[in-house]
């Protein structure tokens, strides 16, 4: 299943949305921005994304980065568990 990557256009300010035009190139992603993730004290403080589902925050973009390549591959190696 090719995960989920949701970013906010008010989280843009953060310096989100090359990241999010990065991601958009992998044809392995689903990455959709939306208007408002409903998680305005996250959107506030600092760069965030949701990966199926869960939000996934850090200091910078490119540690956000780092951040939602880790969520993927854990989801991964989860969904990898429960074929075997």
């Amino acid at each position: 299943m090719r995960p989920i990557i949701e970013f906010c256009a008010s989280n843009i300010g953060h310096g989100t949305e090359p990241l999010k035009k990065k991601l958009e190139q992998n044809p392995e992603y689903d990455v959709i921005e939306y208007g408002c993730l409903n998680n305005c004290g996250e959107c506030y403080l600092q760069p965030f994304a949701m990966v199926d589902g869960e939000i996934i925050e850090a200091a910078s973009p490119e540690e956000l980065e780092a951040a939602i390549e880790a969520a993927i591959k854990e989801q991964e190696a989860w969904d990898n568990l429960e074929l075997d």
